[in-house]
């Protein structure tokens, strides 16, 4: 067999070009996501700790840890005005002739109305010019032994009182009356809880001495 001559040789292919070099991808850098995770998680954590709290005192029910107490008050019978500490009266020095039961629309002497607290009365007391429907609540909710009176001065808009313990309301609707008065309304601090405001005065203005 006879071999080809050189000039007979196929031509070598040409060299292929090789491939340009791809961009590796820029390493990920995992502290960052990490720190912003731990970020979020941490802002997480303060939010839930402040809203846990808020979210407890809506669902807590009313108590009556702000009632306030006074002991050791005089029981003794005076004529004329006293100059009382607190606004209104919880007890002390009082006229001879207590406040009869009911619901007044005017101002009632306070001498005549801590005598009925001395009977085991409660005092509900609100500001004037409290709604007439907040007004007709009140009268809805007061005891048979209650009297219910507008007081000028007083430090919320409604007061509710019994001889030596006192809280104050955020209004009619607050729902710690009823608690109070479930809880103190048979007279039990009075220094005569089985006695009664009924068959007392029906007085405005100034104290009497009237029985």
């Amino acid at each position: 067999m006879t071999e080809p001559s050189h000039d007979e040789l196929a031509p070598l292919p040409e060299p292929t070009a090789l491939p340009e070099p791809t961009a590796l991808p820029e390493p990920t850098r995992p502290g960052r996501y990490v720190l912003a995770a731990s970020v979020t998680l941490a802002l997480a954590l303060i939010g839930a700790a402040l809203l846990v709290p808020v979210a407890l005192r809506q669902a807590a029910p009313p108590d009556l840890s702000a009632v306030r107490t006074y002991d050791d008050l005089p029981v003794d019978h005076v004529d004329g005005r006293v100059a009382y500490d607190v606004t209104p009266p919880v007890g002390g020095p009082h006229a001879p002739a207590w406040l009869a039961c009911g619901v007044y629309d005017v101002t009632v002497p306070d001498e005549n109305a801590v005598h009925a607290l001395e009977h085991g009365t409660v005092w509900i007391t609100y500001t004037p010019g409290l709604p007439t429907a907040a007004v007709d609540h009140l009268a809805d909710l007061l005891p048979d032994e209650g009297i219910l009176s507008p007081y000028d001065g007083l430090p919320g808009p409604v007061v509710v009182t019994v001889w030596g313990r006192q809280l104050v309301l955020s209004g009619a609707g607050d729902d710690r009356l009823e608690l109070f008065i479930e809880a103190y309304g048979d007279g039990h601090t009075a220094p005569e809880p089985f006695a009664s405001c009924a068959g007392g005065v029906d007085v405005t203005g100034e104290p009497t001495t009237a029985a």
